[in-house]
């Protein structure tokens, strides 16, 4: 009786500490196989405010990768969060094999507060500053934390953007080329399962794993192949651009095999080799003479600048021939500001 009692002690020390293992936990969501669970990731106060970013996590029913998805670091890039928003609700874990970290929205202070580009708080661009440290300014610390709890335990990931609150973007996605040949051949497939057949290739990302500045190259620096895609602008949240984010996320979910089904890839894409950005050289106000997505000749103006009786102070002129990837959505402009970035074609 009490060999039968220890066997049977045993087998449940044993399922239980299969179940713990089974469970995943990114700041305060845990969820067992076969569960979704929120939470969020604290941020301590520092030099400046704690703040707490929303996570949530699925964990997959079956076995299989880890897989991040973040958007949100400019809270007024609206589109890309309402996809992930989309996506926290569709994702069944019945239907997942592995697991899939989703982080809606990490710069709340911009989406409360709407403001473009920066974090509030501390004015720094929440993607500018990884592998970020644990004793700076709120973007410091919060990119830390990401880099520890998301970035360095996932398998992929996927950075979601789009046009600001000032940016009439066309979508795209970056293919960002390490030099790593396997690991760019996933990369290359992921942003082709994406969807979006304008592609802009990156070589010159930072290589030092310590000085990674952006999200996905964080995250590529550490051999975990990522992705960046855009789509959304102007702060508008258009049913198009919404569903290409979240068709395009649950298509690379096929294709790593984390949801059943086959990933049709991109057939005809454009592969864009270099960025130009055209500047203003003068304040004022800017009208635009093209459209996102409009493809110009080099030299073709695009938009000029007046000043404020209507007298035009400033002419923007396309450098190279390209398509128009964004270009400014609101009449304000300061000197320096961006008019424009115009993609140019590999041949």
């Amino acid at each position: 009786m009490k060999k039968r009692y220890a066997l049977l002690l045993l087998a449940l020390c044993s399922i239980s500490a299969l179940a713990q293992q089974s469970s995943f936990t990114v700041g305060t969501a845990t969820a067992a196989a076969g569960q979704k669970s929120t939470g969020y990731i604290e941020v301590p106060a520092g030099a400046d405010a704690a703040t707490g970013i929303p996570v949530v996590v699925v964990r997959g029913s079956r076995p299989g990768p880890i897989l991040a998805l973040v958007s949100g670091a400019h809270g007024t890039e609206y589109a890309s969060v309402i996809a992930i928003e989309k996506l926290i609700q569709a994702l069944d874990p019945a239907q997942v094999s592995g697991t899939v970290i989703l982080l809606p929205l990490v710069n709340i202070q911009s989406f409360e507060q709407k403001v473009p580009h920066l974090n509030p708080v501390d004015g720094k661009s929440m993607n500018r500053f990884y592998p970020g440290k644990q004793d700076g300014t709120q973007t410091d610390r919060a990119s830390y934390l990401i880099t520890k709890q998301v970035v360095e335990r996932c398998d992929y990931l996927i950075d979601y953007h789009g046009g600001d609150l000032d940016e009439n973007l066309r979508p795209y996605s970056y293919w960002p080329k390490t030099g790593n040949d396997k690991q760019d051949a996933i990369t290359r497939d992921m942003t082709l399962a994406f969807g979006l057949n304008h592609i802009i290739v990156t070589t010159d990302r930072p290589k030092d794993p310590n000085a990674s500045r952006y999200l996905d190259n964080t995250a590529n620096t550490r051999g975990k192949p990522a992705i960046a895609v855009e789509a959304g602008y102007s702060g508008t949240v258009e049913t198009d651009d919404v569903q290409v984010l979240v068709n395009g996320t649950l298509n690379v979910m096929r294709y790593l095999k984390l949801l059943p089904g086959t990933a049709p890839m991109v057939e005809h894409p454009v592969w864009i080799g270099k960025v130009d950005t055209v500047a203003s050289e003068q304040n004022g106000i800017f009208y635009p003479l093209v459209q996102r997505g409009t493809y110009v000749e080099q030299g073709m103006k695009i938009g000029y600048v007046t000043d404020y009786f209507g007298n035009t102070i400033f002419e923007a002129h396309a450098p190279a021939a390209g398509v128009v990837l964004y270009i400014c959505g609101v009449p304000s402009m300061k000197k320096g500001d961006a008019i424009a970035n115009i993609g140019e074609i590999m041949k």
